[in-house]
């Protein structure tokens, strides 16, 4: 396995196709796409899923890792920059942990923070920004724990089980975590 990106309990690898029957089964589970895309609110066909993997490999405007555990080695999920923009250095930071076993653990906080220092340390960053459901509360504790703070909030952006939710924009900036790193 080549791996991108190690930290203490998991690893940072590039997706590949083989990865394919993971995705369907996750795309396919209510409760593991909840709080993601409105893309998912559906289940996908094994073809749609394919397509949307080798779009994911292939696109070069965004950088998206594969996330497994360092001793199993199963694949939890999938972790990435998008929206890079060299000019303003910006972009925007996304996760998906797919296996519910991986839930709950401090993975999706670990994930974040080697993403984020991946693209300030390495893509020269100023900027990172996201946004994620309100009612995810796992997610908002781990992007915090990460050292996102909340800028914002997109009132009823998100229509999820017969309501409508709010998107909190939540970023980090390099000063901020300059600051706060472990020499």
């Amino acid at each position: 396995m080549k791996v991108f990106i190690a930290g203490e309990n998991v690893l940072l690898r590039p997706l590949e196709m083989d990865d394919l029957e993971v995705f369907w089964a996750w795309f396919a589970d209510r409760e593991v796409t909840k709080y993601s895309m409105g893309t998912w609110l559906f289940p996908w066909s094994k073809y749609e899923t394919e397509l949307w993997l080798k779009r994911t490999i292939q696109d070069r405007e965004s950088l998206t890792l594969g996330v497994v555990e360092k001793e199993a080695g199963p694949l939890l999920g999938y972790a990435g920059i998008t929206s890079i923009s060299h000019i303003n250095r910006s972009s925007e930071y996304y996760i998906f942990l797919g296996a519910k076993s991986s839930w709950g653990k401090g993975y999706g906080t670990e994930v974040t923070r080697l993403m984020v220092d991946y693209g300030f340390a390495s893509l020269n960053l100023h900027r990172i920004m996201l946004t994620v459901s309100a009612p995810n509360i796992g997610g908002v504790k781990a992007y915090t724990k990460a050292g996102f703070q909340q800028e914002g909030i997109l009132h009823q952006a998100c229509y999820r089980d017969g309501a409508y939710h709010d998107k909190i924009i939540m970023a980090i900036l390099y000063p901020e975590w300059a600051a706060n790193r472990s020499p």
